[in-house]
């Protein structure tokens, strides 16, 4: 609300919720304050402290059969004579499959066993709205109406003492999937600028202390204590970024990778970090064979050169990184020679301890569904699942997933 909408405002005490809306509002949100963190000290709730998970989300429904092309299946170039990806140009890493001319980083990954392929990802009664698909993937709940993320319920999960620090997420606003219940995410766009800006109203909650307000002490330290673990958050950021530098390639467009290995490398605690290839970039409708081979390999450079970074820091051990889409495209081109909305697609997971390789059933591209459609085999969540237990130790994926997916074997 506005002071246009409270004429009093000013003089009204503000809550914590206020003061946690105001710092977003301002492109800070930083940890939970001081006041908490000596539970943080307690290790993370059976998880393996040391683990990392990087999301990389690709936004407007990447397509799937132009990255991983299957080019051995008739299929394929039946149902797309002019976009398909000639067989001779894929860059074949079995008998089956190939990436896209431009993946020459996810090439080199597949080969390295640093990748696994969850082949058929998506949900039942699939939606084709970017915004509902993107929603149901964040929060890992398709048709449930969930307010909170899937990487915010792991946070308050397997960190109950609320370690600072322990979600990022780099991105113009906040994700859907790092909402949690209790624990407040890191989000920043540019660490340079991080906490350089906002509001008139709002900088003596984001530059300093509070005055004290009249029968409101404990509001108003609570109040100091949040804003100074915001600016304790900024201040780490911009230090971890003015302190690295790397000899490694991250490519044209590096998806604010070299910002994640930045932090890693300074030491931060995050767990849990949440990016994407925003815009809905890959929203390819309209001639779409060379800007998504553009776009593919942004993103191959991208991974490539972060996991490269990561051995050289020292880290890569550490480090499983989760590449995902909201949705696949139709198999049949369009008439604009590009695709439209579709339904499975693939899933990557890549790290040095990832173990590498195909899983999952390839969906058909004869026995399509009602819609034109490939027909999902792998639910989503089965993915996930394979996170938060075979990588981040938490046993009880069920208990956050709200249901029992039978995990795949994705690290060796």
């Amino acid at each position: 609300m506005t002071h246009h909408d409270h004429p009093h405002a000013a003089h009204r005490a503000p809550s914590r919720r206020d003061m946690l809306r105001t710092l977003a509002g301002a492109g800070l949100v930083a940890a939970w304050p001081a006041s908490a963190r000596a539970a943080a000290r307690s290790e993370a709730a059976g998880g393996r402290p040391g683990r990392i998970l990087v999301v990389v989300e690709l936004t407007g429904a990447n397509d799937g059969l132009n990255t991983l092309v299957p080019y051995t299946d008739d299929a394929y170039y039946r149902l797309r004579p002019q976009i398909a990806v000639p067989a001779r140009r894929v860059r074949r890493i079995d008998d089956r499959f190939g990436f896209n001319p431009g993946m020459a980083g996810f090439e080199r990954l597949y080969k390295d066993g640093q990748m696994a392929i969850v082949h058929g990802c998506g949900y039942p009664q699939p939606s084709f709205s970017h915004f509902t698909s993107a929603a149901y993937w964040h929060t890992g709940v398709p048709n449930g109406g969930e307010p909170h993320g899937w990487l915010g319920r792991v946070a308050d999960a397997i960190d109950p003492g609320l370690t600072p620090n322990f979600m990022v997420n780099i991105d113009e606003r906040q994700s859907l999937a790092v909402r949690a219940r209790r624990h407040v995410p890191v989000v920043f766009n540019d660490p340079d600028r991080f906490a350089r800006k906002g509001l008139h109203a709002s900088r003596p909650l984001l530059d300093g202390a509070l005055p004290p307000v009249a029968g409101q002490g404990a509001t108003a330290r609570y109040l100091d204590d949040v804003a100074r673990s915001a600016r304790e958050a900024s201040a780490q950021v911009r230090a971890a970024w003015e302190g690295y530098s790397t000899p490694v390639d991250y490519g044209i467009i590096s998806m604010d990778l070299p910002k994640v290995a930045s932090m890693i490398s300074a030491g931060m605690p995050t767990r849990l970090y949440h990016v994407a290839y925003r815009h809905n970039a890959f929203d390819t409708h309209v001639q779409q064979a060379d800007l998504h081979q553009r776009l593919l390999t942004y993103v191959s450079d991208a991974v490539a050169g972060f996991v490269k970074d990561l051995q050289r820091i020292g880290r890569a051990d550490d480090v499983a990184v989760l590449v995902y889409s909201e949705f696949g495209r139709r198999p049949a081109e369009n008439t604009s020679l590009g695709t439209d909305h579709g339904t499975a697609n693939h899933m990557y997971v890549v790290g040095t301890r990832v173990k590498g390789g195909h899983f999952g059933e390839v969906p058909s591209l004869t026995q399509l569904d009602e819609t034109g459609n490939q027909r999902h085999t792998t639910d989503f969540r089965r993915v996930y699942a394979s996170l938060i237990e075979g990588w981040l130790g938490h046993a009880d994926s069920a208990l956050l997933l709200y249901g029992r997916y039978e995990t795949l074997p994705l690290f060796g």
